[in-house]
């Protein structure tokens, strides 16, 4: 299926590794020139010349650090710089730590809101302007299963995510008649660093082994296996392609069957 994504320019957040890295690379092997960002300069290089080592499209990475306001500004700034444009917005960011309500500071809240929900609305403000006036913008939100389907130890991820696909489902709204699309992925469990990670820390405090842990997550899962990443890099190449001009406000879930909600 041609997407025509072939000359467009995507900015994709937190694309040194992962769920990102995958996205990235399915845009820049559908042809769009992609922006990648990541925290440490070195890795971010890296990663870069391995995509373009492999790729006839342009790939430009940036550093910066997501939960800062004036990083996320300089990375819109940098990109529009670089290209003129940016038609396709991945907002992505490494998830907030576990937790219980009754071990989180308010410090540990305001640092998480900063990541997970203010990134994503500075990295929108930053790119919106120019998609509305192109008459042509995709925006696609990495969220999680856990704004469907909230999950054990991970209030933070279950409460400020659910901000995301809300401050979404508005901006879908007030930008759809401007040729503007706004939806929301939602990874499951995914074979990934962060659920590596998150793994060994439920594993450490039960007292069992890592590979424990994903036994039962597997086994969770009707489909009887974690996802890979360029699974839900799939689904993303499709929603900022010009194929999903009439998919808004959606949010979609990639989780092998886990989450049981009808909707």
């Amino acid at each position: 299926m041609e997407l025509g994504l072939a000359g467009k320019v995507a900015l994709v957040a937190a694309s040194s590794r992962g769920l990102g890295r995958a996205t990235a690379q399915a845009l820049l092997d559908e042809g769009a020139d992609v922006i990648i960002n990541a925290r440490h300069a070195e890795e971010l290089t890296r990663v870069a010349e391995e995509m373009a080592a492999r790729s006839a499209a342009q790939v430009l990475p940036i550093v910066a650090d997501l939960s800062v306001a004036s990083d996320v500004e300089r990375l819109v700034r940098e990109a529009m710089g670089a290209f003129g444009r940016v038609d396709v917005l991945v907002t992505n960011a490494g998830g907030p730590p576990p937790g219980t309500v009754a071990d989180l500071t308010d410090e540990q809240w305001h640092s998480a809101c900063e990541l997970t929900l203010m990134s994503v609305v500075r990295l929108v403000a930053g790119v919106l302007p120019g998609m509305r006036e192109r008459g042509w913008g995709r925006i696609i939100n990495m969220t999680s299963i856990s704004v469907k389907q909230p999950l054990p130890d991970l209030v933070l991820s279950n409460a400020i995510r659910a901000g995301v696909v809300g401050y979404a489902k508005t901006l879908a709204t007030e930008v759809a008649a401007d040729g503007v699309t706004v939806n929301n992925v939602c990874p499951g469990y995914t074979l990934t660093d962060r659920v590596s990670a998150l793994a060994k820390a439920r594993a450490e405090a039960q007292g069992i082994a890592a590979s424990d842990v994903m036994a039962t997550w597997e086994a969770s899962i009707p489909a009887q296996r974690l996802g890979q990443p360029e699974e839900l890099a799939s689904l993303i190449a499709f929603l900022a392609s010009e194929r999903a001009a009439y998919v808004t406000g959606t949010t979609i879930q990639v989780d092998g069957g886990f989450v049981q909600s009808l909707l």
